[in-house]
């Protein structure tokens, strides 16, 4: 007896080791490796780019202030021009531009002593410039979509894994003058996990409704870029895709090339803006919309499924006394729907109002908020008594401007 128990002892020594190398390797997905890259948010600003500064200072640091200050007038020109189509740009001093420039864009920049020389962007405060300028600070955007980018290198496939350059493409992307509500994460934590290139290949719903809830995404767009080199050191190729929803539906497709590996990141950053066309594009077209199959249906609590038992025993039940005549115009029947309503969302007080006023139209048995977007636009599930036409001239009569159809409204004030 005393062998046997010697004999099993090392295969559960085995099994331990085992268990501690797969703990070890699923500890290292999550928080090894060099990954982890914040995104850049610009969608609160307005964004003017390519200054060429030339300025002199005593010092250094006057200099570069110089520059800044000469930035930041050449600056709200060109803003100006760019939001009324040409005119003269009311003067301003330096300390009213100071309170409405979130931010300086270094973007390349070369110091001496006395001099100071670079190309500089600017960043002007959506919310304060828009007030002089005469631009509503609420605009218009689509629904969040989560990014997952994927590139390929040398038949790999790549996305949160590890750092790669369209990865930080996307995260240095400044979406300020977006139609499309980008989520963009950073890579770090269990984002490897979730947003992997297996993961954009899934094609199951609920899976894909429990990682966009973890998000705060009604929807997923999945840029690919597919690299190709000529030799090392030589030109290099990018096959770009933009693609939408959990089916990775390819809407468009396109080609860059340059000469060396060092204007690689010029090429990606010049892609996205070209994938944000297409977008942008394609959520005018209306193939945008969130996917109604990825709201997963809630099961009936007990309460519900308590009425509609009595609901059926009593039309079971035979009446002990004579039914009345039926009348000429038969009984209408309606059948309980659930519809997809898109509505902007600038503040957190426009949520209630909304929903306030959509489950106050007869009608309506449900009215509830599934993908918050503030600044931009949310998505609201409905459950109205009859088709989609009577609820349209339901919510046209709220005073709301619809447009859409199918099983997807968007509603405006």
């Amino acid at each position: 007896m005393i062998a046997a128990v010697r004999q099993i002892r090392p295969l559960y020594a085995f099994l331990a080791a085992l268990f501690l190398a797969a703990g070890a390797i699923v500890v290292a997905q999550i928080e090894g490796g060099d990954r982890g890259i914040p995104p850049i948010d610009s969608s609160g600003s307005f964004e003017v780019a390519g200054i060429d500064v030339d300025a002199y200072g005593k010092t250094a640091d006057l200099a570069r202030m110089a520059g800044w200050r000469e930035a930041q007038r050449r600056g709200w020109r060109l803003l100006w021009q760019k939001t009324h189509g040409g005119g003269g740009a009311p003067g301003l001093s330096d300390g009213a531009l100071d309170s409405i420039v979130a931010a300086i864009v270094v973007e390349k920049e070369e110091i001496s002593a006395n001099r100071y020389i670079a190309k500089l962007g600017v960043l002007f405060d959506r919310a304060r410039a828009g007030q002089i300028l005469g631009v509503s600070s609420n605009y218009s955007r689509s629904a969040p979509l989560l990014v997952i980018p994927v590139q390929w290198t040398g038949g790999t496939p790549q996305s949160y894994e590890a750092r790669t350059e369209w990865q930080k493409a996307w995260a240095r992307f400044r979406n300020d003058e977006s139609q499309i509500d980008y989520v963009r994460v950073s890579g770090t934590g269990a984002d490897p996990l979730l947003l992997n290139v297996a993961q954009a290949d899934r094609p199951g719903r609920r899976w894909w409704r429990a990682i966009l809830d973890q998000y705060g995404a009604a929807d997923v767009v999945i840029p690919q870029v597919r690299l190709e080199r000529s030799w090392p050191g030589g030109p290099v190729t990018g096959h770009f895709s933009a693609r939408y929803g959990p089916d990775n539906r390819v809407l468009s497709t396109f080609s860059l090339r340059v000469e060396k590996p060092a204007n690689v990141p010029a090429m990606m950053d010049q892609a996205i803006k070209r994938i944000d066309g297409i977008y942008a594009n394609a959520l005018a077209a209306g193939l945008l919309r969130p996917d109604t199959s990825l709201i997963v249906e809630e099961p009936p609590t007990e309460e519900e499924m308590e009425e509609a038992e009595a609901e059926t025993e009593a039309s079971n039940t035979v009446p002990t006394e004579a039914a009345p005549e039926p009348q000429d115009e038969p009984a209408r029947q309606t059948s309980v729907s659930n519809f997809t309503i898109q509505f902007e969302t600038p503040d957190v007080s426009s949520v209630g109002s909304v929903e306030s006023s959509v489950n106050g139209i007869p009608g309506v048995k449900g009215a509830t908020t599934t993908s918050l977007a503030l600044g931009g636009t949310s998505v609201m599930r409905v459950s109205f008594e009859g088709d989609i036409e009577m609820l349209r001239i339901a919510l046209a009569a709220r005073g709301f401007k619809v447009e859409g159809g199918g099983s997807a409204l968007r509603i405006r004030r």
